[in-house]
């Protein structure tokens, strides 16, 4: 059998196989909550065979959202539907697990597809907030430095959102310190120019995500799985680089982290990535490692014999799939007649397992 269809334990969970759904945002929701877009969306992948299904970024607090459109999990409300899609996503053999995001100074922007600028307060946005008043680019909203109140009003919104999650249903939850978002952007020193116990030194500057990494360990069961997001690097200089992740990921590990979800970029308008097949791998092969922890890796994997051999080899312990899985749902159960490897299909599609 394929490394790819060898399932994978991380604490109580197993999942079937080593394919992911990576989060994608939609863009789809109204005042944060799921809706029949996202129960077709991410349980057409669990049907389609993935073994751990990963929600898009869902919003810790309203004004953590991206879009007014994004997800979210900051209140009680938000529950009952997500509870209807996780129902879904185990009853077809997957993982459902969410990832729990913070925009930081990207937020109060519009959706993709409608450009890119700041919606402004008398457009329905909000004021943005950063570790500094440092904006992305000149048409996204000038964020406010946060104070050690906003900081201590963020732990506790990654908190409680941890507590709705397990509420929902979720069995992973992967905290999103990536692609310029809050976390993220307090890693950096092109973003954080702080002067307090949260800026300057690499042990200020993962401070936060430290912190958000214990406060939801002390909600989040023991038997779960909690992963981390980071971009690895920032593709530009003087910015958060591969050495600073690999004394990140062994901190995290001893925090209770279980898997780096290893991206990269979106934190400097002015970066430079070298896009191309597998690009990102080589980042999860190195903290894997040097770092002793479970990987993940992301970015342009778009066949079946690219994910096998990024397992085979040791780079990572598990691929995700983002834009590949929107053009083919069902990829897992393609690459699994591919490979040649026997997994188990949904019954009401086994007339259509052999050709």
């Amino acid at each position: 059998m394929s490394h790819l269809f060898s399932p994978l334990t991380l604490r109580g969970v197993v999942l079937r196989n080593r394919i992911a759904v990576s989060p994608m945002c939609e863009y789809s929701s109204q005042d944060g909550f799921a809706n029949d877009w996202h129960l077709v969306h991410l349980g057409s992948r669990a049907v389609g065979g993935a073994g751990l299904v990963l929600t898009e970024a869902a919003a810790v607090s309203p004004e953590g959202r991206i879009s007014p459109q994004d997800l979210g999990i900051w209140k009680e409300e938000h529950i009952p539907m997500l509870q209807r899609i996780t129902d879904f996503i185990a009853g077809q053999g997957a993982v459902p697990g969410i990832q729990l995001a913070h925009a930081g100074r990207k937020a109060s922007t519009l959706r993709p597809w409608e450009g890119s600028r700041a919606v402004p307060i008398s457009e329905g946005g909000w004021q943005a907030v950063a570790p500094s008043a440092i904006p992305f680019n000149e048409v996204y909203p000038m964020p406010e430095a946060l104070t050690e109140t906003g900081i201590r009003k963020v732990l506790n919104d990654f908190k409680t959102a941890a507590e709705r999650a397990l509420k929902a249903g979720f069995k992973v939850i992967e905290l999103h310190g990536a692609h310029g978002y809050l976390l993220h952007s307090f890693l950096s020193p092109l973003s954080n120019q702080r002067t307090d116990e949260y800026g300057g030194s690499f042990e200020n500057r993962i401070r936060l995500l430290v912190q958000t990494v214990e406060t939801v360990r002390t909600v989040w069961p023991e038997q779960y799985p909690l992963l981390v997001r980071i971009s690895v690097t920032d593709w530009a200089e003087n910015g958060w680089n591969p050495e600073e992740s690999v004394k990140l990921a062994a901190i995290l590990k001893n925090k209770g982290v279980d898997l780096i979800d290893c991206s990269s970029g979106g934190l400097a308008a002015h970066q430079k990535i070298p896009i191309g097949p597998l690009y990102q791998t080589p980042f999860a092969e190195k903290i894997r490692k040097e770092a002793d922890i479970a990987t993940g890796a992301v970015g342009m994997i778009t066949t079946p014999q690219e994910a096998a051999s990024v397992i085979a080899e040791g780079r990572a312990d598990i691929v995700l799939l983002a834009r590949e899985l929107l053009r083919d749902p069902y990829f897992p159960l393609r690459a699994a007649h591919e490979l040649e490897a026997e997994v188990k299909w949904p019954i009401q599609y086994e007339r259509a397992k052999r050709r």
